[in-house]
């Protein structure tokens, strides 16, 4: 069976930043599994009605259709247990369910702020009246009034690294010797933020960045043009 997975696209369709779809993208690579990445851009809301929502990532696998970045990471788990494992060294699901919330409340929303006019530069036309509908309700103010300039967004971004980069002192992943899905979880932002933005979010001695390194070379899962190994990590 082949495994496909709509995945969000810029202007350009080699522009993929959704920080949920590249988790998947981890996950597939880390279990070596082959997959086609599908281009979706946010108003393509009739090519994923099959799955009864309209947000990626969606993955389909043979007549199975799931979606949400954690359902298919645990899909995957589940329906291909003789690959690597998503959780190794005896680490669970609870584990990684708060790496998920933490990075998805303390640290995608200060990359968002920083990033947001590079991200909105890099959408299709026909999706940008539709983000900036949806997105200044949700933030409840206008996108260039949610912006934050870099003295203030960086400062931020690195702090809300600080469990991560004590825990990176002693230890090359968060899963400890060997990658796993905590390590997807969290490294997703930077990627979400290299697909669109030449902005350096660390420092060049920060261990997180060396951590975000490690992964890179692990999973060479990005696209050339990405700035992740220049500008993005320091």
């Amino acid at each position: 069976m082949s495994i496909r997975f709509h995945d969000l696209a810029g202007a350009d369709p080699e522009v993929r930043f959704s920080p949920f779809c590249w988790r998947v993208r981890f996950a597939l690579a880390h279990k070596g599994l082959a997959a086609e990445a599908v281009c979706w851009r946010f108003t393509d809301k009739e090519a994923i009605a099959f799955s009864g929502q309209g947000k990626v990532p969606v993955l389909q696998d043979g007549d199975t259709v799931v979606s949400d970045s954690w359902d298919i990471a645990l899909y995957l788990e589940h329906a291909y247990p003789d690959h690597p494992t998503l959780f190794p060294d005896g680490s669970g699901i609870a584990h990684a369910r708060f790496v998920k919330y933490w990075v998805e409340t303390t640290v995608q929303l200060p990359i968002l702020q920083l990033v947001l006019p590079d991200l909105f530069d890099s959408l299709h036309e026909k999706d940008k009246p539709y983000f900036r509908e949806t997105r200044e309700a949700r933030f409840g103010c206008s996108l260039e009034d949610f912006t934050l300039p870099a003295e203030k967004a960086l400062p931020r971004i690195r702090n809300a690294f600080t469990p991560l980069r004590l825990t990176l002192a002693e230890q090359p992943f968060l899963e400890g010797d060997t990658p796993g899905l905590t390590d997807f979880i969290a490294v997703a932002p930077f990627y979400w933020a290299a697909a669109v933005s030449p902005m350096t979010l660390l420092e060049p001695d920060d261990p997180v960045r060396a951590w975000v390194l490690r992964l890179h070379e692990r999973y060479p899962i990005a696209h050339e043009d990405c700035r992740l190994t220049s500008a993005q990590p320091g």
